[in-house]
């Protein structure tokens, strides 16, 4: 699509208090890519446009079959609407307990069926040719879920600023568990921002070289913005890069791939049928390259990674 066609959503496109949407020309769409494409394409797409977004990679039924065996565990807390089939994943009108949820999701994340879903042969393979070699799934892998009508919503970063501690080859994964339109606010990419993601990473170092090793590869140092990210306000990044943020409508057996210099972020969930958004991201290298020893572990809450 291009910057003139105009944009029409079924909501205004929010996040961290600020709208994307009132500035048409810095929103626009994610190039879908055919699963089967093959690995050479794959990779010529993902080096050009810092992602590549695979199209049912992932037999749908069991991404939809997984995402009601989360949520069938969350449910104890009341974060789920009685009287549903769990993979709808219908949020509670009213509170539901936080602590028991968290307390649960920490659970999951360690659990046998979370690692063969992110360890699946489908996934295993494609990674394996990625990465010219036999991949590397990182421990510490990332499980999220979103209730609607709420403000939460991750700020722009690139995921190296977490993980410098190893090699920079590193590859995200990021997989809707369920469908994601553009209401439920999904993840955003900043159009060409793999190369401004570089130069930043590029500049920080030289920057930070007098630091100790183990403050220079902190994503909280002194020379650091809040919790690594690049900010909180999306319309002024695409406005200050003269670029656009790049959306979609995901749907489960999707996958994205994108580089750990391409900048990124959530919008808020405004889900039109009050779904809860869940997805995984998970992050791949060739086990020959550096690892960063602090992804050696379980992800936690508190972290601060």
């Amino acid at each position: 699509m291009s910057r003139s066609a105009r944009i029409v959503l079924p909501v205004a496109l929010t996040a961290n208090g600020k709208a994307l949407s009132t500035a048409p020309n810095r929103l626009g769409y994610l190039m879908p890519t055919d699963a089967c494409a093959g690995i050479e394409a794959i990779r010529e797409l993902f080096g050009r446009q810092g992602y590549v977004w695979l199209k049912g990679l992932l037999p749908r039924g069991d991404v939809i079959d997984f995402r009601g065996w989360v949520l069938s565990h969350l449910a104890e807390s009341g974060l789920l609407m009685p009287g549903h089939d769990p993979s709808l994943g219908i949020a509670t009108v009213g509170a539901f307990d936080r602590q028991l949820a968290d307390r649960r999701l920490m659970s999951l994340v360690r659990s046998t069926a979370y690692e063969g879903f992110c360890a699946q042969p489908l996934m295993a393979r494609l990674m394996d040719a990625f990465v010219g070699g036999v991949s590397y799934l990182h421990k510490r892998k990332i499980m999220r879920f979103t209730q609607p009508g709420t403000s939460v919503a991750t700020p722009a970063h690139y995921d190296l600023v977490y993980l410098r501690g190893g090699s920079s080859r590193v590859v995200t994964a990021w997989i809707p568990i369920g469908d994601i339109p553009v209401d439920m606010g999904g993840l955003v990419y900043l159009e060409g921002s793999h190369v401004v993601g570089a130069a930043m990473e590029a500049q920080f170092m030289k920057d930070n070289a007098g630091l100790s090793a183990e403050e220079r590869i902190s994503a909280y140092n002194r020379n650091m913005g809040e919790g690594g990210w690049v900010s909180k306000d999306l319309p002024a990044m695409a406005e200050r890069f003269d670029t656009r943020w790049l959306m979609a409508d995901y749907e489960a057996g999707d996958v994205v791939l994108h580089s750990p210099y391409m900048i990124h972020a959530s919008t808020t969930n405004q889900s039109l049928t009050g779904r809860i958004r869940l997805s995984t991201d998970i992050r791949y290298q060739n086990v020959d390259d550096d690892i960063d020893a602090r992804w050696g572990k379980h992800w936690s809450l508190d972290d601060m990674l």
